[in-house]
């Protein structure tokens, strides 16, 4: 069928086609072998007709090794010949402890690729492809294998799974069927299951970045109103004699201030009574009880104007809200134990409005409202209920996480459906930013390592304006310097031009299933200089299930067949015939819809 090479152009040998018509497309991405002396080089076949087939060239062997690339090109009078099994298994691989079935080859049947462990998933790992193309059902496969190998035991691993629609429970809710050491821990904000665990996270250990994304904080001016608040809700977490004194502190100067204001008497009570309205203690409400000489005031009486348009008793006012100032409490530090919620950082807000005297600054006044304003939404939400109040330190919380119920689980499943997207991207983003930070604390370098897995990447990993306004973005940092503490990315995308380059950029191992989008395929050509035309070619035509595989884990880029996890996770279309036919109607659905009497539907409906 191989006849000599005729000439060779660049990396592509054109060679005789001894075979004619008779050479079947089977031949299509076969790879062959040129041989003379002591030298073998890979290439694959690209294209064939009746009289010419073309070879590219891409690897050598030397002493039974591959090496990418090719110094040399082959003589014209080389033997030519189709790769061996030996050799194909160098390239693909075989089962061991340190290695994992992928999927079966799609030109040799009957081969599995078997990449390296360490070499997939030590890299940033990113999968794309259409929806419908397999990519969910691709995913459950890779972690059912790894988790099936039994020649290694993946005991110490902590694989998080944020999944945007709660597909993979399924999947993985059996693992501990492959070995009772493995535990799957699905962490839901709707838990329905008695195994289910409510999404929760400890207000403590947010920190003002992580305040600033989900409060949407939009201009730097908003950054120092925030750490003020966190830091009077920490001061004001404890219940003691001094921290109530430093809330009388703060609500007397505010007063101070508007009492010793430019506004007329009638604006003063309106500012003293909002101060009042919203941030009050025993001491400093509308019913307080203000002694004077021989009589009693409540402060809101004493606020009443008199007939010369004064406060009837401003003297009485000015000394008992002197005799609460203390300036040597503006140095009270936070403990470094506090426990709050997101109510008790909204009454702090309150008190950084009137402490620091915005309601004179129109502008940072207009800066902190809307702060006020979308706290006070997530408060009111279902939100607020993932909040909790609750003293624990980061590394206990990350413990929490991959505890179920006292075992140790490898996969830990977070499931996000049920929250907004722009607030499920600050909660994915908090729990890295939480991980990253976990990780950099060990003190053996990268001795734990985490695996992020990004179901919809394209719902978190965005081009956003963190860097602008916190100075980083946490995907960017762990896709430049996670992999030396062993936090892993495993993005997951049907629209990889919707993420971060930068995260695209320090990806080092792609399974792309089909995709067919011309931008998305443009950008992952000018993303990545090193794929080739012909490995786009290939991806537009994949059928579902079927992934280009390449990168730093495989010798050679390779088109896989993955096989049908088992379960399946729930990412299956919908059944519209069998719904169509089904014989009881759903009890979401009303079975007796009003149908309006000014048109003909019912006559339509009754033929």
């Amino acid at each position: 069928m191989f006849g000599k090479i005729v000439y060779i152009n660049d990396s592509v040998a054109h060679i005789e086609n001894l075979g004619g018509s008779a050479a079947s497309n089977d031949l299509m991405n076969m790879h062959i072998i040129f041989e003379d002396n002591n030298q073998r080089i890979l290439g694959e076949i690209t294209e064939i007709n009746d009289k010419v087939i073309k070879v590219r060239f891409l690897g050598e062997y030397i002493d039974n090794r591959y090496v990418n690339g090719v110094l040399r090109k082959p003589l014209l009078s080389s033997k030519i010949r189709i790769i061996n099994s030996n050799e194909l298994l160098t390239l693909i691989g075989t089962l061991n402890e340190k290695t994992f079935v992928l999927g079966e080859s799609a030109i040799y049947k009957g081969f599995k690729l078997c990449p390296n462990v360490n070499d997939l998933f030590s890299n940033h790992l990113a999968i794309f492809g259409n929806s419908g193309s397999g990519k969910s059902c691709g995913v459950a496969r890779i972690v059912q294998n790894l988790f099936s190998n039994a020649s290694a035991v993946q005991f110490n691993a902590n694989i998080f799974i944020f999944d945007a629609y709660g597909e993979y429970k399924n999947a993985f809710g059996k693992l501990n069927e492959i070995n009772s050491s493995y535990n799957y821990k699905f962490i839901t904000t709707n838990p329905t299951d008695p195994n289910d665990f409510l999404l929760e996270i400890p207000v403590n250990l947010l920190t003002l970045d992580d305040i600033a994304l989900l409060l949407q904080a939009s201009s730097h001016a908003q950054l120092p109103i925030l750490e003020h608040a966190i830091k009077l809700a920490k001061i004001f977490s404890v219940n003691s004699l001094e921290t109530e004194n430093y809330k009388n502190h703060l609500i007397a100067k505010a007063m101070l201030a508007v009492l010793f204001s430019s506004e007329t008497i009638s604006n003063k009570k309106n500012e003293i009574f909002t101060i009042l309205e919203v941030c009050n203690t025993k001491e400093f409400n509308f019913d307080s009880e203000i002694q004077g000489l021989g009589y009693t005031r409540s402060l809101s009486e004493c606020f009443e104007i008199d007939s010369n348009g004064n406060f009837g008793e401003s003297v009485l006012i000015t000394d008992y809200i002197l005799k609460h100032i203390n300036d040597t409490l503006e140095e009270m530090l936070p403990p470094t134990d506090a426990s709050y919620d997101l109510k008790d950082l909204a009454q702090a807000l309150e008190f950084t409005l009137i402490s620091q005297g915005f309601q004179h600054n129109s502008s940072m006044h207009d800066e902190a409202v809307i702060l006020k304003v979308r706290l006070s939404s997530i408060i009111n939400s279902n939100l607020n209920k993932y909040f909790i109040d609750k003293t624990v330190s980061v590394k206990d919380f990350i413990a929490s996480l991959v505890n179920f119920n006292g075992k140790k689980a490898q996969i830990i499943n977070i499931n996000l459906e049920d929250v907004d997207d722009a607030y499920a991207k600050v909660i994915v983003k908090i729990f890295s930013r939480m991980i990253f930070e976990f990780a950099k604390s060990c003190e053996k370098r990268a001795s734990i390592p985490f695996h992020l897995f990004l179901e919809e990447a394209h719902r978190y990993i965005q081009k956003d304006n963190d860097t602008f306004l916190i100075g980083y973005n946490i995907f960017d940092r762990i896709a430049k310097e996670g992999r030396k503490y062993g936090v892993i990315l495993d993005i997951i995308s049907q629209r990889p031009v919707e993420i971060s380059d930068t995260v695209i950029a320090q990806c080092n191992n792609f399974l792309i299933f089909k995709m067919t989008h011309p931008l998305d395929i443009k950008y992952i050509e000018e993303m990545l200089p090193n794929i080739s035309a012909d490995i786009l070619d290939k991806q537009k035509v994949l059928q579902p299930g079927n992934c280009v595989c390449f990168g730093g884990a495989f010798k050679i880029p390779m088109i896989v067949k993955l096989e049908l996890p088992n379960p399946l996770p729930y990412s299956s279309n919908c059944d519209v015939s069998a719904c169509w036919k089904a014989s009881t109607v759903s009890p979401e659905v009303n079975s007796t819809p009003a149908v309006p009497s000014n048109n003909n539907f019912a006559s339509q409906n009754a033929l």
